[in-house]
């Protein structure tokens, strides 16, 4: 395992998911500090990081998983949640805070933040599926496992980044307007991108 290859494998993963530092903060602020929703955040990347990578082999091993044109639809996803986040947003905006169930259900499922991820990843694929074709097995497994330790990075970075008493009571207070915001961005920009619809 050489070092050139694990700092390219580190500079991939860096360059293609820095994007999902800002999504992550923003549901890892959902979750308002309890420890159970925190995990359901980085379970649902790690899910999601999952698929991507699982689609990335197989489309390296000449499967094809996921035929290119159809990967700017996978934008639907996060515009989908978003928009039923701004519904239930808006529906709730009288409430008032009940700490019962906060404490209980605080912040977005595994697989909500799954389909976030793959959605919001699924361009990658492409950049991933060349890299490795070229790298062979081998290589792939560097690459596999130092992708798999950059989602651990990233999970505790944004987690990080959400718990500073600032960012903390910003998302506390916004983060029910900003994720659908991000969600429907996301959304937006993966199927404008991709021209899906003509677009």
């Amino acid at each position: 395992m050489s070092l050139s290859l694990l700092g390219q494998a580190a500079g991939m993963f860096a360059v293609t998911n820095i994007d999902d530092l800002l999504v992550l903060a923003v549901f890892f602020g959902q979750t308002r500090g309890h420890k159970a929703g925190a995990w359901r955040v980085v379970a649902g990347q790690y899910l999601g990081f999952l698929a991507i990578l699982a689609a990335a082999i197989v489309g390296a091993l000449g499967a094809g998983l996921l035929p290119e044109a159809a990967i700017p639809y996978l934008g639907l996803l996060p515009l989908a949640l978003g928009i039923r986040a701004g519904v239930n947003a808006w529906r709730h905006r009288n409430d008032p805070d009940d700490d019962a169930e906060q404490e209980h259900d605080a912040g977005p499922s595994a697989l909500q933040v799954a389909a976030v991820t793959f959605a919001n990843g699924g361009d990658n694929i492409g950049v991933y599926v060349p890299v490795f074709t070229v790298a062979g097995t081998s290589g792939m497994t560097v690459y596999a496992i130092v992708f798999l330790v950059g989602v651990a990075i990233w999970c505790a970075a944004s987690w990080f980044l959400a718990t500073r008493p600032l960012i903390a009571r910003s998302l506390s207070r916004w983060g029910h307007v900003i994720l659908p915001i991000v969600l429907i961005g996301i959304g937006l920009t993966i199927l404008v991108e991709g021209g899906a619809f003509g677009l």
